[in-house]
């Protein structure tokens, strides 16, 4: 009678290569780019510029009291005599509108609503007192 039994051979052992973790992948870093700053051309600045038709008589001055660059409703700021009858201020840097009222020798307020300017145009006005 033939004999039914297998041999059963038993596996390789295992070898230290065949569990060797993978290479982690290689990274390549993307340099940064340094922003040059004659490359972007900065936004012009456009200055608001308000400018009142008045002659407030000799000796006197016109100011601004308001909201915006470099004004205060504390205390004014004196507007340049362009003419005889015109004064003029230039405000650089407003990024909100700018909210004024004029004043001759900082102290007798103009009549009627504050005036509001958008940031970046002019304006001439005629206050009154």
């Amino acid at each position: 009678m033939k004999s039914t039994a297998k041999t059963i051979k038993s596996p390789a052992p295992a070898t230290a290569t065949a569990f060797a973790p993978a290479p982690a992948p290689k990274i390549t870093r993307v340099p940064r780019v340094k922003k040059d700053s004659a490359a972007v051309p900065a936004a012009p600045v456009v200055p608001t510029v308000i400018t009142a038709r008045i002659d407030v008589g000799f000796g006197n001055t016109l100011y601004l009291r308001g909201d915006g660059p470099g004004l205060s409703w504390n205390k004014g700021v004196a507007l340049a005599c362009a003419e005889e009858a015109a004064w003029t201020i230039s405000l650089a840097n407003a990024v909100r509108p700018v909210v004024f009222k004029f004043l001759i020798n900082d102290e007798t307020w103009s009549r009627g609503d504050d005036y509001t300017l958008l940031p970046g145009t002019a304006v001439e006005v005629s206050p009154t007192f």
